[in-house]
């Protein structure tokens, strides 16, 4: 397992599809809606824990496409499948992989970038608290739709169809955690419940992700 981890973080850098491309685009989509909604200040505070989560959400979406395919293409895949660690186990660790290279520098990004949203100081702790809780579901659930889009040409906007909607019940309850730390009400309800949902897609997604791949190797 740590050897094939440190395999993907590494093809993950080097192929310059994972830390900074999504910390580009992260950027850039919070450093323009200012430019689109204004510089009042009062309506960039309500609105930030949104905008931020959503910013994550996309940025998470980049390098999901490349999970699997480019293994397939050149027969990593096969061999992996014939090594002595199940398929889940593998789906495990590229999921786990992309959440380093991806979401852990957008939960790291993410108050340095709410600061230009003018987010409440009350809300720092819960928006961080609930990306770190909530970005692994985003890559289990990618690493799922990957799977299920390995081959397929050009799949990136199927794989982008099939996991945006999985990924709308983590993004409500995270932006609502943030959201209800900002006004200050408790967030813990919305954030308990997006902590189980994420605990549930952690649990479920790699079986379906590894039946899938499965199905593409017979």
């Amino acid at each position: 397992m740590g050897a094939l981890l440190i395999r993907e973080l590494r093809l993950a850098l080097r192929s310059g599809g994972g830390a900074g491309l999504g910390l580009a685009f992260f950027l850039i989509v919070v450093m323009l809606v200012p430019f689109g909604v204004g510089p009042d200040q009062g309506i960039l505070g309500k609105i930030a824990p949104g905008i931020l989560w959503i910013g994550a959400l996309l940025a998470s979406l980049l390098s999901l496409d490349r999970l699997f395919q480019t293994d397939s293409e050149d027969g990593t895949l096969d061999i992996l499948a014939l090594s002595p660690m199940p398929l889940e186990q593998l789906v495990a660790v590229k999921a786990v992989a992309h959440w380093l290279t991806t979401g852990l520098p957008l939960v790291i990004m993410a108050p340095l970038l709410g600061l230009t949203l003018n987010l409440p100081e009350s809300a720092y702790f819960w928006l961080v608290a609930s990306l770190a809780a909530g970005t692994p579901a985003l890559s289990f659930i990618g690493a799922a739709g990957a799977a299920i889009t390995v081959g397929v040409k050009r799949g990136g906007l199927l794989l982008s169809l099939l996991v945006l909607p999985l990924y709308i019940p983590t993004l409500i309850f995270g932006a609502k955690a943030t959201s209800m730390a900002a006004d200050g009400l408790d967030p813990m309800p919305a954030f308990l419940m997006m902590a189980g949902l994420s605990l549930f897609t952690l649990a479920l997604t790699p079986f379906a992700a590894a039946k899938a791949l499965r199905s593409h190797l017979s």
